[in-house]
């Protein structure tokens, strides 16, 4: 078990480019099955959350890949990647 005041400490990575993403900031529990749907991480550049116009990441439960003592692997493709692969074909 783990608490989620110590999954909101973890740094969360993504392994499509090593990027931190940063932590999770709120999650997103689906109430009829009582499981974890996905995880949020608040945009860049905001300040307790109030300030900044950044997106919020969403990455679904199933891109979890792995919860270490320190850091959550993912897998998330950022839009600006998806338009660089658009570009390329």
């Amino acid at each position: 078990m783990i608490k989620i005041s110590e999954f909101q400490l973890k740094d969360v990575v993504n392994v499509a480019n090593g990027k931190k993403l940063g932590n999770i900031g709120d999650i997103d529990i689906n109430v009829q099955t009582g499981k974890i749907d996905a995880v949020i991480i608040g945009g860049p550049g905001r300040v307790l959350g109030f300030f900044g116009r950044e997106e919020d990441i969403v990455i679904p439960w199933k891109n979890i890949l792995k919860i270490g003592e320190d850091v959550i692997l993912v897998r998330h493709k950022e839009l600006n990647m998806l338009n660089d692969v658009e570009d390329e074909v």
